[in-house]
Order: C-alpha cells, then sequence, then structure tokens
C-alpha cells in the first residue's frame, strides 16, 4: 500500500497539509517589511539568508479569522516555480498517510481548485492543499514582482 508524508498545520481551528516534498523548511515568523499596493492577504516581505520571500497570510487568503498570536510560523514552499512563505498559525506534525486514508476533493470543494484532498485521521479530517492551484497566475506574477 502506498503511502505519503504530509506536514500539518494549524490554521485558525482547522487543520491542513501539504506534502512534505514542497516544503523547503519552516521558521519562525517574526514581521515582514510591507509593500504598498500589495494583494490584501499578503503580509510582506522577508529576508531569508538573503532570498527576498512573499509572505502570504492564509487565514486572509482563506478569508478566516485572523490569530495575532507571536508564535506564528511560516512554511517556506515551492509553488508554480516559486519560493513563497505561508504564514499559518502552528506547524503541528509531520504525518504519513496511506492512500485509503485520502479521499480526493472532487465534488466536495468543487470551487476551490486548491484543495486537492482530504485526509482521515483518527475521528479528524486534515484538508490536504495543492498549491499548483493556490494562486492564479496574475497573483504568483505579483508576487514574483513583490520578492
Amino acid at each position: 500500500m502506498a503511502s505519503e508524508q504530509f506536514v500539518v498545520f494549524q490554521l485558525a481551528q482547522e487543520k491542513y497539509a501539504i506534502p512534505i516534498g514542497q516544503v523547503k523548511e519552516i521558521i519562525r515568523y517574526n514581521g515582514a517589511t510591507q509593500l504598498p499596493n500589495a494583494l490584501g492577504y499578503m503580509s510582506g516581505i522577508i529576508n531569508l539568508r538573503g532570498k527576498i520571500i512573499s509572505i502570504i497570510d492564509l487565514a486572509k487568503k482563506f478569508a478566516m479569522a485572523d490569530n495575532k498570536s507571536s508564535t506564528r510560523q511560516a512554511l517556506i514552499v515551492e509553488a508554480s516555480g516559486n519560493e513563497v512563505g505561508l504564514l499559518v498559525d502552528s506547524v503541528t506534525e509531520v504525518i504519513r498517510l496511506d492512500d485509503s486514508a485520502i479521499e480526493t476533493a472532487n465534488g466536495i470543494a468543487h470551487s476551490n481548485a486548491f484543495i486537492k484532498a482530504i485526509g482521515k485521521v483518527d475521528n479528524s479530517l486534515i484538508i490536504i492543499l495543492n498549491l499548483a492551484e493556490l494562486f492564479t497566475q496574475a497573483e504568483m506574477t505579483a508576487l514574483k514582482n513583490a520578492g
């Protein structure tokens, strides 16, 4: 039976996951330099070892309640060929899910192409994101130009 590893993170009261192969690193979020006229859900940019990375607040992108906690983290991920930081409330764990515990999101989240699948863990559900669909081409261009 095939399985896949995921990085699981908390956003408001929900758990989300990203395939571990798409996560470059996890950092503590200490704030970002805000840019004028940036996308509404863009927190700003950071300097990560000499590389400028755009930071996206996933709570704002998903129109969720914003958490102003001082312990937020950023997942540095590869999305459509660009490195982007995804601001989350907390990274909780790395899990391995068997294919039998993953259900495609077809028909469940039809309006959200960025939801790839739903993972079933014990009695809870984890929303598995499709980073290739998280941003439109116009959004990726704006993020690339910002960084």
